[in-house]
């Protein structure tokens, strides 16, 4: 075995690989970037390196830089974890010429099953189903456009290199092409470092189906099950669970055969996985094989009881795979697990990446049912230069429907003060008809993104909420008293006491909260635990309220409820179970201004880089009419002019950097 290794990843995946080292005894590299240096990932690592700028092309993508800190700090080996190099046979390459091990497949296999392109055209050959398409090198946009009327609409235009939701495209009609191709491409050059597409015909309503694949040097080679990932956004998973609950065990086979089938052509050693797009019959066409560790492993080592990681070194070392391993043809799973994705991102702003401080991060205890994989901690900053996961929740049961469960109390358990997350989109998820049944597609939830989506309701339709909230304020101020007594050096201070107390009347308190932006006012009296609150023409009387270790327990008009809780000195946010809301803490008199309309202006709504300015001075726009594109957080962003309008003035280029609520482009005044 290895005594020391380095990893060339970043986040999540890093501390994941560091966890697996530091149990089995072997000591760990880390690299960096400038932005990543005081990153999770680089506090765990024995050692850490840095090796470039913020940007992936000047640091994480720079394989000659990362060679070079795995040879000057003794590592004899690389892992890549997933993303970035993983899947660069180039790279792999070179680590090997260097004299060092490469902790994945060997660079041949890569470039002939790494490629989405060559992938299908060794499949087709092998008589493995694929779906129609075009896999040329050629990539002349006419002849592309060409390829793409052959195949007819609606198709899909993919990166051929990479993974992860990014570099895809789905297009309706000719007319749409063009476009979609250039912005394709764009993506896709940026993530990867390669701009090549496939296209491919669009299956409409399939599953998207792998198998974990592993092989050794001895000639050994098993499948690990299935995950079903078809609980998509923008080709992003969402979702992922094993075992399928669409996957009979005769289709299981079937599809198990054919992925070992294809791994065994390519004499394929360590971790990979099939994919595999399923129709509403069951009919299924190879997809692409990613020559890597996946996103989603953790929900097959939690029904197998296997740490694919381990295995991954192991079988790098020349190790022979596990004998139960190579002895079962399918290996029996344990239960169910499921796996979601935190990220900072606005769901109601189409799922805007966030970044900034986490200034709270509260996740689930992990647990023999429970397990949170995350590469921050409260205190860390989202960037904008990287995928702004959080953490990936994984819940495990002995039956899908406890699964459920187990993953909806963990998310209760989660908050999140700082970038705004999609925490409540994924409650809202896993309690969806569609989810909850087993019969989502990959374009579900792209089809009813409304359903899942906070509803539009009014600001203090929830008046249960809203007293929970308020008598948890309480709570916070008359505990935060006794301190300000004490810091005054007058424990008996009347000034220092936060319970209403009046001369001749019982005293009121204004406790001040936003909701959904929205001013409440709510009137208090009384203190420790006991209140009557008035907000509006609605009432209630609260008695017994403890606020202890995030929880509050509280009667209200005499039913004893429950509620977690999460607060600070400006935020308060109530979970009563099922379902969370968020106030802000206002004063308890102020000034409300006017907003000032934006309308003549485009801004940038984050951090970012401008990649395309479409605007020019003295041009006529309409309504929605794009006028810039800027990538952040590894994705494009459409800016459209708010109304229709002559520009006065563009106010960036492409190439430039700016920051969140930048004016790029200033439209005359309506006249």
């Amino acid at each position: 075995m290895f005594k020391r290794i380095l990893i060339a990843n970043r986040g999540e995946i890093a501390c994941r690989i560091i966890r697996t080292c530091r149990r089995l005894g072997i000591e760990t590299v880390a690299v960096h970037s400038d932005a990543d240096a005081g990153a999770q990932h680089v506090r765990l690592a024995d050692v850490a390196w840095p090796i470039g700028g913020p940007r992936p092309a000047d640091s994480y993508l720079r394989g000659d830089a990362i060679i070079e800190v795995a040879r000057a700090s003794g590592a004899e080996a690389i892992h890549p974890g997933y993303g970035f190099l993983s899947e660069n046979a180039d790279f792999a390459d070179a680590v090997e010429r260097a004299g060092l091990v490469f902790i994945g497949p060997a660079a041949d296999s890569m470039r002939r099953m790494g490629s989405k392109a060559g992938a299908k055209e060794l499949m087709a050959a092998r008589g493995v189903p694929v779906v129609p398409g075009y896999t040329g090198e050629d990539q002349d946009p006419a002849l592309l456009a060409r390829e793409a009327s052959r195949i007819g609409f609606p198709l899909m235009i993919k990166a051929a290199h990479g993974g992860g939701g990014k570099g895809m495209r789905i297009v309706r009609s000719a007319d749409e092409f063009a476009p979609n191709l250039e912005s394709c491409q764009r993506e896709a050059k940026n993530a990867f470092g390669r701009e090549r597409v496939l296209l491919e015909r669009y299956i409409e309503q399939p599953r998207h189906i792998e198998f974990q694949v592993f092989g050794d040097r001895h000639g050994n080679i098993v499948h690990l099950n299935e995950r079903e990932c078809s609980a998509q956004r923008r080709y992003q998973k969402v979702l992922e669970e094993t075992p399928s609950p669409f996957v009979t065990p005769s289709l299981r086979e079937k599809m198990g055969d054919a992925a070992v089938a294809a791994a065994r052509a390519l004499d394929y050693v360590n971790a990979g996985t099939v994919e595999f797009i399923v129709g509403p019959a069951g009919d299924f066409y190879f997809m692409e094989i990613n020559t890597r560790l996946q996103v989603e492993h953790p929900v097959t080592e939690m029904v197998l009881g296997l740490d694919l990681v381990e295995l991954q070194l192991r079988v790098a070392a020349g190790e022979e795979l596990p004998g139960s391993l190579i002895r079962n043809k399918a290996v029996p799973a344990n239960g169910h697990a499921i796996e979601l994705r935190l990220y900072a991102e606005d769901p109601d702003q189409g799922f805007l990446p966030g970044s900034g401080t986490l200034d709270k991060l509260h996740l689930p205890a992990p647990s023999a049912h429970v397990r949170v994989d995350s590469g921050v901690v409260e205190g860390d900053t989202v960037t904008i230069f990287y995928d702004p996961m959080i953490a990936k929740l994984i819940a495990w049961d002995t039956t899908r429907e406890a699964a459920l469960v187990r993953m909806r109390e963990a998310l209760a358990a989660c908050a999140v003060v700082g970038p705004k997350s999609n925490v409540e989109f994924l409650e809202r998820l896993v309690r969806h008809p569609a989810i909850v049944e087993g019969r989502i597609d990959t374009g579900y939830l792209d089809r009813h993104l409304d359903e899942l989506l906070a509803p539009r309701a009014e600001a203090g339709e929830d008046p249960l909420a809203l007293f929970a909230a308020t008598t948890a304020w309480l709570l916070h101020e008359e505990a935060a008293a006794p301190r300000l007594a004490r810091a005054s050096g007058d424990a008996f201070s009347p000034w220092a006491q936060a319970d209403g107390w009046r001369l001749g009347h019982r005293g009121k308190r204004i406790v001040a909260l936003l909701d959904r932006g929205t001013r409440v006012e709510v009137g208090a009296h009384g203190a420790a635990g006991r209140y009557r609150l008035d907000a509006g023409s609605t009432h209630a009387e609260v008695e017994r309220a403890t606020l202890h270790e995030g929880v509050l327990s509280a009667a209200v008009d005499g039913i004893t409820r429950r509620w977690r809780v999460v607060l600070d000195d400006e935020r308060v946010t109530v979970h009563d179970g099922d379902r969370r809301r968020s106030f802000t803490h206002a004063p308890a008199f102020a000034y409300a201004a006017a907003g000032e309309a934006s309308g003549d202006r485009v801004v940038a709504p984050m951090p970012g880089r401008i990649v395309v300015v479409k605007a020019k001075p003295g041009e006529d726009v309409a309504e929605g009419q794009e006028l810039l594109v800027m990538e952040a957080m590894k994705m494009e962003l459409s800016l459209k002019a708010p109304r229709a309008g002559r520009v006065e003035a563009v106010q960036a280029a492409a190439g430039d950097f700016v920051e969140a609520d930048a004016v790029l482009v200033r439209l005359a005044q309506a006249g």
